[in-house]
């Protein structure tokens, strides 16, 4: 399914399985650019397996020209506070090259109305602290940055390691 924008030549659609090693090397190519290569361990497999098999997230490409440019991951999560769904932006990632001439905005534009058909009461992202670019592009979008919370992780290492003790 390909959905519309404003920007000629530029198409969005959604992700099929045989583009699972595209978005894989897109992701490998976000991760340099973010100085986080060395933390990228997925593979096709997985990915394939967690987006279009079991589902637990979406994926749009970016193609402009009909040549991939970038690339979109999003699920829904539930936020108590609002007793309803909200989405998720993983990643967006658009190709260095083609980076200020409106192609997030048009991203955003789209998320902003599968958001809204799917009920979704906001949305929500992270961005590296470092990364200025991004964060000015998301003050223009009228986004706040939710600075009085703190990211938590555990790795799977972490969460099989605490299994084994408990």
């Amino acid at each position: 399914m390909y959905y519309n924008t404003k920007i000629e030549d530029l198409k969005i659609r959604e992700a099929i399985i045989e583009d699972t090693k595209l978005i894989l090397n897109l992701i490998i190519e976000m991760a340099e650019y973010e100085k986080l290569a060395h933390e990228v361990v997925a593979t096709e497999e997985s990915l394939g397996k967690s987006i279009f098999i079991k589902k637990r997230a979406n994926a749009l490409i970016l193609e402009l020209d009909e040549k991939p440019i970038g690339y979109v991951i999003y699920f829904f999560n539930y936020s108590t506070f609002n007793g309803a769904s909200g989405l998720y932006l993983e990643d967006i990632y658009i190709k260095k090259e083609y980076r200020g001439n409106g192609i997030g905005k048009e991203v955003f534009n789209l998320l902003f109305k599968i958001a809204l058909e799917e009920d979704c009461k906001r949305i929500e992202w992270t961005c590296l602290n470092w990364n200025e670019p991004a964060k000015q592009f998301y003050k223009s979008l009228g986004a706040s940055p939710m600075d009085e919370w703190t990211v938590h992780r555990l790795t799977e290492n972490d969460i099989i390691s605490l299994v084994q003790k408990n």
